[in-house]
């Protein structure tokens, strides 16, 4: 292996530049496919099929410019974790396997005027409280309860019907990707099975590695930036992962299966049947895009919720209103999706609407982006990375080079290093919990021993190396890093 190119067991990766490996074009590939990752993790990301499904992915109709992986990418459903493809909005596709199953599974942060100091003494109640009182776990249970009537609500409106019904504040949609609501979300193209699944879960975490977990800002690398997004070292700040559970779940599973139905001729020309996709103006593509931007409203809809009940516990762990303790939004963003954005496409420099589909991967718009909320506008849209529940987390800018390097995208997290079954194999539960609170004081409760397990710092890469690829490369620029205080898991 020289230093020019690496061997990953048949696929020979090209370096472009620092940090940028090229699969170069042959066969049926419509486009190069690009790996954005240090040589460390390269090693990391070849250990699985993340590579043969990037490569696939280049193969859908429409995929611009290239295939592109992040520096947390891993093996996913057809389409890698850490994939991001723009596919021509009228002549290419869209794709359910290239979001995923859990549809606008994200994450939002919310800051506090509370120091670490204040907050220590008081973790284990804490744990407990937003244990309780936040529900978790597989299946059923939500923070309301609702009829379908009010699902088609939040499925059409989003956030906005939280804050009609109480669940939220005026800023907490100012601060929000969308502003909390897609438009052309269509509650009608969501199958009442989904619906259904929905309905008892809104303001839930659910299982695997969703969690709610609050924590210390331990470093500000950007002074300028970190007091734009209102934060300072030492400083406590809640991170909320989850996604639109079942009803996420149920639309992408429904949609796959009329796209093998109804484009088996487009199917036949994908190396893998689970990148399935529908032919853009078509009318699944149309039907696909309208219940996939409602599925997204619910999952912003349950993060809102499950913000709102923390705010709910604070208060009465530490006996003051949550506006006293300014827990204010600060961002939050999308990891699972596909949107129709306008980008600068090929040598010509083509301004083109395009699918852009993010699949663990998040968006990273830089500084003067119309679409970066009023607020941040100025300094760039926060992202948000979550790494383990033993190694924290990241707040980054969008970088300058997002938009020519990755349609305006960076990571979405650590990125997993073992499946979790081989997790539970390796790790016990019980033993996990005991050595992050002796030698960390970090508090983790969960439904099961098996979740901390499958969760273990050992699974994921350095979320370090990650965010350290990241800021390189100017797409996603370091601006804080946070680590665990509690953490409450399904």
């Amino acid at each position: 292996m020289s230093n020019t190119t690496f061997d990953a067991d048949g696929i020979t990766l090209e370096k472009v530049r620092e940090y940028v490996w090229e699969i170069p074009r042959e066969g049926d590939m419509r486009v190069p496919a690009r790996v954005l990752a240090s040589e460390a993790l390269l090693e990391q990301i070849q250990d699985d099929k993340t590579l043969e499904q990037i490569k696939n992915t280049t193969h859908l109709p429409g995929i611009t410019n290239y295939a592109i992986c992040m520096p947390d990418g891993h093996q996913g459903y057809g389409f890698p974790v850490g994939g991001v493809g723009a596919l021509d909005a009228e002549n290419g596709c869209i794709s359910p396997g290239a979001v995923g199953y859990d549809i606008n599974c994200g994450v939002r942060m919310m800051r506090t005027n509370l120091t670490y100091d204040e907050l220590q003494g008081n973790e284990r109640e804490l744990v407990d409280s937003l244990f309780a009182n936040v529900p978790s776990g597989l299946g059923g249970g939500g923070i309301v309860e609702a009829g379908i009537d009010t699902v088609d609500e939040i499925l059409s409106r989003g956030v906005d019907w939280a804050l009609e019904n109480g669940h939220a504040v005026e800023e907490d949609l100012l601060h929000c990707e969308d502003e909390g609501m897609r438009k052309g979300a269509d509650p009608d193209k969501v199958s009442q099975k989904a619906k259904d699944r929905g309905k008892n879960q809104i303001g839930s975490l659910g299982s695997g590695n969703h969690f709610l977990e609050v924590q210390r800002v331990t470093d500000v690398f950007d002074g300028d930036v970190g007091e734009a997004y209102g934060l300072e070292e030492d400083q406590i700040v809640v991170l909320i992962h989850c996604g639109s559970r079942g009803l996420g779940h149920q639309t992408c599973n429904d949609y796959l299966r009329k796209i093998e139905k109804q484009h088996q001729g487009l199917l036949d020309q994908l190396p893998d049947k689970e990148l399935a996709a529908a032919p853009a103006g078509s009318q699944l593509a149309e039907d696909y895009y309208g219940a996939m931007n409602a599925a997204i409203n619910f999952a912003w809809v349950n993060r809102q919720l499950i913000m709102h009940r923390t705010r709910e516990v604070f208060e009465r762990v530490f006996d003051r209103s949550w506006q006293e303790m300014e827990m204010d939004l600060l961002y939050d963003v999308a990891h699972n999706i596909a949107k129709k954005e306008t980008h600068t496409v090929g040598e010509d420099g083509d301004q083109r609407e395009l699918y852009v589909h993010r699949k663990g991967a998040t968006r990273a718009f830089p500084a003067g982006h119309p679409e970066v909320p009023a607020a941040y506008r100025d300094v760039g849209q926060p992202v948000i990375i979550p790494g383990s529940m033993g190694a924290g987390s990241y707040v980054l800018r969008g970088g300058e080079n997002s938009m020519d390097l990755t349609f305006g995208s960076t990571a979405h997290g650590a990125g997993r290093l073992m499946s979790r079954t081989q997790a539970k194999d390796e790790f016990w539960g019980g033993d996990v919990q005991q050595d992050l609170e002796e030698q960390d004081q970090i508090y983790v409760k969960a439904q099961s021993g098996a979740t901390v397990a499958e969760e273990a710092p050992g699974v994921y890469k350095d979320v370090d190396e990650v965010v350290r690829v990241s800021d390189e490369l100017g797409i996603g620029d370091r601006v804080a890093r946070t680590f665990p205080v509690c953490n409450i898991k399904g």
